[in-house]
């Protein structure tokens, strides 16, 4: 029985489960207008290269996007995939947007990434926090051997 009981409180609500889906179909719909295009085009037109971190952050977004897709599916199982998501882009506007704000050294590229990184700030209010600390942190891990 109360097992029963801890396994109800730690259960994420069909609201949240929904809330997450939009989340994940935001930033495939986002990505599927801004990224995809341009992926397309370099794998039709091969001779088009790139600048090796667009690559890198193009190809990055791209799996990013395909790995939301599996979010649609697969809410609370893909949720490590917003973890990191969260985790890179609070690092980065800390690590390197905030230093060059404080400075007066933002250009427009720089200003242009922190409003395109800012966009996490809806995440935490939709990841199921609870959930995460139970499977994520208190839980036991796979064994070593």
């Amino acid at each position: 029985m109360n097992s029963d009981r801890s396994e109800k409180k730690n259960e994420v609500s069909l609201f949240r489960l929904y809330l997450l889906r939009g989340l994940y179909l935001f930033v495939v719909v986002g990505l599927a207008l801004v990224q995809w295009p341009e992926v397309i085009d370099k794998i039709l037109h091969p001779a088009k290269s790139w600048d090796l971190m667009d690559g890198v952050v193009s190809c990055m977004l791209t799996s990013f996007s395909v790995l939301c897709l599996l979010g649609l599916r697969y809410p609370l199982q893909m949720i490590p995939v917003l973890l990191w998501e969260v985790v890179w882009k609070t690092l980065w506007l800390l690590i390197v947007a905030l230093p060059l704000w404080t400075a007066g050294h933002m250009d427009d590229s720089t200003m242009s990434t922190v409003i395109s990184c800012l966009l996490v700030v809806i995440f935490p209010f939709i990841i199921p926090w609870r959930y995460v600390f139970v499977n994520y942190v208190k839980k036991q891990g796979a064994r070593w051997r």
